[in-house]
């Protein structure tokens, strides 16, 4: 079966997303690899290579070589398949759009193909996604302090991590990429401040500073965690004196922790805590930004902290639990006096008006 033949493609065989790990012939993992080393983020190149996977997925469900039969047709009936699985936001249709377009392009540049970019489609075409207004809901004051709170209570021998991980997200508001690709050796000092320092997001350095909640919580948990005793660490061979890198978050085993455990941890804890959200690491990030707002924190200050290159991105996060508070539809509700079933209150009205 194909994707022409009027089928929604056997690539969603439970209305799920295609398989991420597909395989693909040597020659299109080395383009893949010349392709993704072009990118110095390490966060890019996972990026990247995540959507590269599913665009690679689909295509080999039904049979369609990605370097010689791939067309438009292709893409657009990849994304009717995201839209009807209800697996993929408009945003994440675009992202991956995007990063299938420009391993295409950069096919063009190097003159590795003389075939048309598949995924260079109409715009009116693409995803639609409003940039004044995220998707992904911020929790409020009290939920926020709830979900701290089960952190904080949680039981197992993984409970100071817990707590770690949610104060970490909720506090800094570091994506997910960040948190398990960061190593105990980028936590330090700055002007009396404790800091971690990473690779962020495009490929630059970045700072945050961890205020008190989190370095306790965070004191704690490294304070337990045996694989970093210094007689459990093992000398690379010919690096005397050398010590491997040693994730920030991890394992039982020491080993680093992977973005599907904090996905798992967050929904876990949300549902122990009745949040009534559809819990995921950007959550928190987004709640960061809102609730910091909130607090009287500037937006060119959120914007440095979340790494936000243009000021426009964070305002959609500040719009996203601003704008409902001061929804038109509370100031009315506040103004009329006749409640949903209150013929008292409408004859009550009457009756004053009369007198």
């Amino acid at each position: 079966m194909t994707v022409l033949s009027g089928e929604l493609l056997p690539a969603t065989p439970h209305g799920g997303a295609p398989t991420v790990g597909a395989p693909a012939g040597d020659g299109l993992e080395e383009l893949l690899r010349e392709w993704l080393i072009s990118y110095a983020s390490p966060h890019t190149r996972a990026a990247y290579q995540r959507d590269l996977r599913h665009w690679l997925a689909f295509l080999a469900a039904s049979n369609v070589d990605p370097l010689t039969e791939a067309q438009r047709v292709h893409t657009h009936a990849w994304l009717r398949v995201q839209e009807a699985s209800g697996t993929a936001a408009a945003a994440t249709r675009a992202r991956r759009l995007a990063a299938v377009s420009a391993f295409y392009s950069w096919l063009i540049a190097e003159d590795r193909t003389d075939r048309a970019n598949p995924a260079a489609i109409n715009p009116k075409q693409k995803p639609k996604t409003d940039q004044k207004r995220p998707r992904t809901a911020g929790l409020s004051r009290a939920q926020a302090e709830a979900l701290l709170a089960t952190a904080d209570a949680d039981t197992g021998p993984q409970a100071a991590r817990t707590a770690a991980i949610v104060a970490l997200l909720l506090y800094t508001g570091l994506r997910v990429g960040e948190l398990v690709g960061a190593d105990i050796e980028q936590l330090g000092h700055n002007r009396n401040h404790r800091v971690l320092r990473f690779v962020a997001k495009g490929g630059g350095e970045h700072l945050v500073a961890l205020p008190a909640p989190v370095t306790r919580r965070l004191d704690a948990y490294l304070a337990g965690r045996t694989d970093l005793a210094a007689a459990a660490l093992p000398v690379p061979t010919g690096q005397a004196g050398a010590r491997p890198r040693r994730p920030l978050v991890a394992t039982a085993s020491g080993a680093r922790l992977d973005r599907g455990a904090v996905w798992r941890l967050l929904r876990r804890l949300a549902t122990t805590a009745n949040i009534p959200v559809k819990m995921s690491p950007h959550v928190l990030r987004h709640t960061c930004a809102t609730l910091a707002r909130d607090a009287g924190a500037r937006l060119e200050d959120v914007q440095e902290q979340l790494g936000h290159a243009d000021a426009r991105t964070t305002r959609r996060y500040d719009h996203g639990g601003q704008r409902l508070d001061r929804a038109p539809a509370y100031t009315l509700a506040a103004y009329l006096t006749v409640d949903d079933g209150g013929e008292d209150s409408m004859e009550s009205a009457v009756g004053e008006e009369a007198a």
